[in-house]
């Protein structure tokens, strides 16, 4: 996608400025500086030293926020971070403006790198999984063991329901439906959103709701916001149509680290009858489908995915057997 077909998003050094993020009680943010991107970090003191170190990758849309739920779960179990990718969350958009699928992989192993603390456990949901299963495939020695909930892997028949997020990624489309939708308060947009991605939006409490309507005001705000959402979803619908060995579904096969996949009968984005396709695409699967979850698992039934993630780790404890070999080309 050209740079003509969006809007011009001003340089991040004049960049409005805008409220915070919100930060769950025990949470920390910090901004890391690395070449062409700047992340924020979000994390939460593990409750004793020396707990092995997890990553967390949100979907399109999200940020990290998205996973505070589950790293409170598990902070007896890893020493966990959740990032931003650029132009989520509280991280300005990448210098370059390429949100593509490698572009998100590439600051994933940027930041990994930077860390240099060996491999981590590697979570993702939605794009974030699509993001984290191409990290594992080129950097093996970067992933312990990889966890994908609802991952945006490529479908032949996309769901009807996910069709309206796909069409973000064509010219003209996000002028247009901000147009539409000018006079939509947070509120309905943060509704409109819990429909799509949660199996039961019942099961958001008042107060969670109120700081989805909050940060969905902080969003609005930023300029390039819209940019960064439609240009992601041109990332992943360029993935959708890669072949040959840089195809996710090629990639997926090549994953060495131990795999956990978690689907939800409810997801209106990420067909539930792809599943059992991934659970045959990862050599070292194991699959958990919980029936009435929707697109954010994590968010919906934590104490679930915190419980099949710990029984991972417990099946894989121990030195990895095999790396493999690296794939350094997006790298640095």
């Amino acid at each position: 996608m050209s740079s003509t077909e969006l809007p011009s998003v001003p340089p991040a050094n004049v960049l409005p400025r805008v409220a915070p993020v919100r930060l769950e009680a025990g949470e920390r943010l910090r901004s890391v500086r690395l070449p062409g991107i700047t992340l924020a970090v979000r994390s939460r003191p593990p409750t004793r030293e020396g707990l092995p170190r997890a990553l967390y990758v949100h979907g399109l849309g999200g940020s990290s926020q998205n996973w505070s739920a589950l790293m409170a779960q598990l902070e007896d179990t890893v020493d966990g971070e959740a990032v931003d990718l650029p132009g989520f969350g509280d991280s300005p958009p990448p210098d370059d403006g390429n949100y593509s699928i490698t572009a998100h992989a590439r600051a994933v192993i940027r930041y990994l790198d930077a860390c240099g603390q060996g491999p981590v456990h590697l979570l993702g949901n939605s794009l974030g999984g699509a993001v984290s299963t191409r990290v594992a495939a080129l950097r093996p020695d970067l992933v312990r063991t990889l966890t994908l909930v609802s991952p945006a892997l490529p479908e032949l028949r996309v769901q009807r329901t996910a069709v309206p997020t796909a069409l973000l990624a064509l010219p003209g489309v996000v002028t247009l439906f901000t147009r539409l939708t000018r006079e939509w308060t947070a509120e309905q947009r943060v509704r409109g959103m819990m429909a799509l991605c949660y199996g039961d939006p019942a099961r958001v409490t008042p107060e969670g709701f109120r700081n989805a309507v909050q940060e969905m005001e902080r969003r609005l705000q930023l300029p390039y916001f819209w940019d960064a959402m439609a240009r992601s979803a041109r990332g992943i619908v360029d993935a959708y149509t890669l072949g040959g060995q840089h195809g996710l579904w090629r990639q997926a096969e090549r994953v060495l680290a131990p795999t956990l996949l978690i689907y939800g009968g409810r997801d209106q984005l990420v067909g539930f009858r792809m599943a059992q396709r991934a659970a045959r695409a990862f050599r070292d699967s194991r699959l958990l489908t919980l029936p009435d979850a929707g697109h954010v698992a994590m968010m919906e039934y934590p104490e679930t995915v915190a419980t099949a993630f710990r029984e991972l780790l417990a099946e894989t404890a121990g030195p990895r057997a095999e790396d493999g070999d690296t794939d350094e080309s997006m790298g640095g």
